[in-house]
């Protein structure tokens, strides 16, 4: 099908429909009305990241993560609620303003791209908000980041760590060490376009660039997500590959081989990349978000909800895969690496159901845990509505005890789908904390902000933050204490 460069309409698609239909709506509504008792030691940020489309896209099988990034807040002080979201000012989203339609073509292929935007900066920054040394930053993995004021909203600029940062792109999914404050990232298709560079680099607790080290990954790969340890870092390296002859064509930039290896690379956290170890994992598999890692012993564990396949319809498509999510087989799994042995074997145990979206607490990272939490699907509730980056929204939220399997659900009513759960911290380490999400309601198409008792889930929320607009389902959060906030050189007012 041709692409229409002056397109009147949405693309008819999962993407464009329901809950995903675009709100492209800024907005600031303070006391937002609450059911429910909100404890109050929450005190805080909840920042949401949610891609919206600005502009009607001119290519007829656009996907949902080509929309514009949007940053929203929930500013929460015991039972006041305050509410902001606004685009991020991508060079992107300004250029396609200024000329009041879509300039971008297909997803990450900048040679589908109207000539008048050559060499512009094509992120639309809308996958993972990230609160770093007093910095909130808006991610997508095939660029930089770029910086916003936590108070305003407003976009501050592209984030290079004052140039010091050489990778083209960076990760949105960081991972911060609880005791240290230093946060690692990545990026990879670092050297540019489907190339296999891959930048590994770390900042201290002040937000200064410590290092930033490259490696080659066996093949150019949708490296999403990774995981650190007290001594090691882990790059899962899956078969969704990128070539620079079919983007130039005008193709895919990922398609799916069901016959490729996949490979789990794992270095020391420190160290140089030519110490990196890579093992065997299995063929023509698929992950996207890793639950945890830590060490034990010699031995390196790491968790993460496991796939047969690639979950995003357009990259099924793109690689001639028939089958729906429904067949896919799928687990959260440990695989566990013998650091001591000069082996390329993993051994793998399931230790929970399907799922995706996973979090632990933030003083868990990299470290032995005990609870885990996440989102599911499950079908004795309801069929699935359309919700989210895969069209299937999940509609319960699982808590598990990752040591002994125990497992204890939340599950919504069959027209209510559920976005990814993050963690509160309670101020009694003997508190396991709070989860909040969003929960949208697709017989009244609204949304509503959800807290819960991180150790009881199942009780039900303790209280429901109702919103006067709908919202476009979030991909990833990030909480940030009332403390840190204050800490920001952007100084966020008190709710």
């Amino acid at each position: 099908m041709a692409s229409n460069p002056h397109p009147t309409r949405y693309p008819d698609s999962f993407d464009f429909q329901g809950f995903n239909a675009p709100v492209r709506m800024e907005v600031a509504i303070d006391n937002l009305p609450v059911d429910g008792e909100i404890p109050q030691e929450i005190d805080g940020a909840f920042f949401r990241a949610v891609a919206d489309p600005a502009q009607i896209p001119f290519v007829p099988e656009d996907t949902m993560l080509s929309g514009d990034g949007m940053v929203s807040r929930f500013r929460i002080k015991g039972n006041v609620v305050d509410f902001a979201i606004r685009y991020v000012q991508t060079p992107r989203y300004l250029a396609e303003k200024k000329a009041r339609r879509a300039l971008f073509g297909a997803y990450r292929n900048p040679y589908t791209d109207d000539p008048s935007v050559r060499g512009i900066d094509r992120t639309v920054a809308n996958t993972t908000p990230i609160w770093h040394a007093g910095r909130l930053f808006m991610t997508k993995e095939d660029g930089l980041a770029y910086e916003i004021d936590p108070e305003t909203l407003e976009t501050i600029g592209r984030w290079d760590y004052h140039g010091a940062f050489r990778s083209q792109t960076m990760t949105a999914h960081v991972r911060i060490d609880p005791d240290t404050g230093e946060m690692f990232f990545f990026g990879y298709e670092a050297g540019g376009l489907a190339t296999r560079d891959v930048a590994y680099a770390m900042a201290d607790k002040d937000g200064n660039l410590v290092f930033e080290r490259w490696f080659e990954a066996p093949y150019c790969a949708m490296l999403h997500d990774f995981a650190i340890t007290e001594r090691y870092a882990v790059f899962p390296i899956f078969p969704t590959t990128a070539d620079l002859d079919r983007i130039k064509a005008g193709g895919a930039h990922w398609i799916h081989e069901p016959e490729g290896q996949s490979w789990i690379g794992i270095m020391p956290r420190y160290g140089d990349p030519a110490e990196m170890r890579w093992f065997k994992g299995p063929i023509g598999a698929s992950a996207f978000h890793i639950m945890n890692a830590f060490d034990d012993g010699d031995q390196v564990q790491l968790d993460l909800n496991v796939m047969e396949t690639n979950v995003f319809p357009f990259i099924r498509a793109a690689s001639g895969i028939d089958k729906s999510p429904a067949e896919m087989r799928a687990s959260l799994v440990r695989w566990t690496f013998d650091m001591a042995d000069g082996g390329d074997s993993y051994v793998e145990r399931v230790i929970g159901p399907p799922g995706d979206m996973p979090r632990v607490a933030a003083c868990d990272i990299g470290r032995a845990y005990r609870v885990g939490y996440y989102a599911t699907f499950n079908p004795k509730l309801g069929p699935p509505k359309i919700h989210g980056v895969v069209g299937a929204g999940f509609n319960a939220l699982l808590r598990i005890e990752v040591g002994n399997g125990r497992i204890e659900a939340l599950a919504l009513a069959p027209d209510q789908s559920v976005s990814e759960p993050i963690h509160i911290p309670a101020r009694d380490p003997a508190h396991e904390g709070w989860l909040a999400f969003i929960v949208d309601t697709h017989s009244t198409m609204s949304s509503e902000l959800w807290l819960a008792e991180a150790e009881n889930p199942a009780r039900g929320p303790i209280a429901r933050i109702k919103l006067p607009v709908r919202l476009r389902p979030q991909i990833h959060g990030w909480w940030v204490p009332a403390e840190e906030l204050a800490a920001s050189p952007h100084r966020i007012s008190q709710a």
